[in-house]
């Protein structure tokens, strides 16, 4: 039950952040942009691998997550704006913990 409200909340501060960013209106052009949001949330099983100083390594739903996502999206997320309780150094050496061997982000 607790982990469930975590989630719910963590994931309203995600769109939250987004929307008021006005990134999800400025990647419609964008290969995944019409699944932005989704891509964020199906990206939620990654965030224990990617709080701020953690050692945990991506379990196998973010690791299915990053495969499926593919590269573009990904960099669509990593070049948006910050989100609170997310390492980006970490979030985006994830496709090498999981051997999805993508090219980095231009």
């Amino acid at each position: 039950m607790i982990v469930m409200k975590r989630f719910q909340v963590f994931t309203v501060m995600l769109l939250m952040v987004f929307v008021q960013s006005g990134l999800v209106r400025e990647t419609l052009g964008h290969p995944c942009g019409r699944t932005f949001l989704s891509a964020l949330i199906q990206l939620v099983p990654c965030r224990p691998s990617v709080a701020p100083f953690s050692t945990l390594r991506p379990n196998e739903l973010c690791c299915a997550a990053i495969k499926t996502l593919g590269q573009p999206c990904l960099c669509v997320l990593a070049k948006g704006p910050p989100i609170v309780g997310v390492d980006r150094t970490l979030a985006l050496h994830l496709p090498g913990k999981c051997s999805a061997n993508f090219p980095p982000c231009n």
